[in-house]
């Protein structure tokens, strides 16, 4: 027999898009569900679990509106402070560019937002796998939630997204991820060039461990993400007790729409990812908060759900473009390791400075 649930909003997905679009959405007086279909919010962790300072998103998205309760973390989510990335060139030559962050635990990351969204009032339901939508209805095993919005936040692969019709991202990087114990200098690592074409490696330090991953593009690879990733272990003499993790990570830019009917997208789901370094938290949070409070505008008033769309366009898409347009100039040198070298070299500090940052490269 099969459950109906009728809520104003339902939120696929417990991640930091999804779990911040039900906060707002419930604390502008929405009553919420998420389905989750994990049985633990944010686990296994699947990224690598590096935050950028408040003030480095602020200067990351200076339009972005009143960030400091957004980012307003516990300090047992801190790790490890980082006050530098050291950027490397296919022949190890390296950068290091100041760039205040810290590591966290994504997995109580996540489950700290998803707590947030409680305390808001939004209730979740784990185990929960979302099978499709038809209309309001957005479908489960044994579920029929019906909803007056309807908020896709499943990642790059989003059921939502490809029942309603929506485009998906055309450049989706596998990657792969796992922890290795061991003492490690208190700054993150990047590799690019032909250790992961078309995309980088990392290394990015915590207490005791790192998290160690690496994302291809698979245009420009000749093997598979887990030869790649097995080199580049090799290459750093580390070893893992565990296997790794892998997923998609979405690397053109923002989809051309993220709002049909009574359906919108956000985060991975809605490619909200910085292209030139596959970062997404920060995004799918202040994306998130649009989207629930549109949300809510939309219930409460009749007003558009394309304002999330002009809302994201105004404060978050400017510098996603930007990347996107500086990953489309770095595709030009993958596939030669002497271009690629060449061209980090006439770079430089000052310019990877920008490029990580989202900014214009040129002039």
């Amino acid at each position: 027999m099969t459950e109906r649930i009728r809520t104003d909003v339902v939120v696929v997905g417990a991640g930091p898009a999804g779990s911040t679009a039900a906060e707002h959405a419930a604390l502008g007086g929405a009553e919420v569900v998420i389905l989750e279909r994990r049985p633990v919010v944010g686990e296994p962790v699947k990224c690598g679990e590096f935050m950028p300072h408040l003030d480095e998103v602020q200067r990351i998205f200076p339009d972005a509106q009143d960030l400091s309760p957004l980012f307003d973390v516990p300090g047992d989510l801190r790790s490890l402070q980082t006050e530098v990335i050291r950027i490397f060139s296919p022949s190890l030559r390296h950068w290091d560019v100041p760039f205040a962050g810290y590591t966290t635990d994504r997995n109580r990351f996540d489950q700290h937002l998803a707590r947030r969204a409680e305390k808001a009032g939004a209730r979740i339901m784990l185990n929960t796998v979302c099978t499709g939508v038809k209309g309001d209805l957005v479908m489960a095993d044994g579920l029929e939630v019906e909803a007056k919005v309807i908020i896709g936040a499943d990642g790059p692969l989003s059921r939502v997204g490809k029942a309603v019709g929506f485009d998906r991202s055309k450049d989706l990087c596998p990657a792969v991820t796992v922890q290795v114990k061991g003492d490690f200098e208190p700054v993150p690592e990047m590799y690019f060039g032909t250790v992961a074409p078309g995309g980088y490696a990392w290394v990015i330090p915590k207490k005791g461990v790192a998290n160690v991953g690496l994302g291809v593009a698979p245009r420009f690879a000749n093997d598979t993400v887990g030869v790649y990733f097995d080199r580049f272990l090799e290459m750093r003499k580390l070893k893992t007790e565990i296997p790794p993790t892998g997923k998609f990570v979405p690397m053109s830019g923002p989809i051309s729409k993220a709002v049909k009917g009574q359906v919108l997208l956000v985060g991975d789901a809605a490619g909200q990812v910085m292209a030139v370094n596959g970062g997404g938290i920060p995004i799918a949070m202040i994306a998130g908060r649009i989207a629930g409070r549109a949300a809510v505008a939309n219930i409460k008033n009749g007003a558009p759900l394309q304002d999330y769309e002009r809302a994201c366009r105004e404060q978050v898409y400017g510098p996603l473009n930007t990347a996107v347009r500086t990953k489309y100039l770095a595709n030009l040198c993958f596939g030669s390791r002497w271009r690629t070298e060449t061209a980090m070299r006439a770079l430089g500090q000052r310019r990877i400075n920008k490029l990580i940052r989202c900014k214009p490269i040129l002039p």
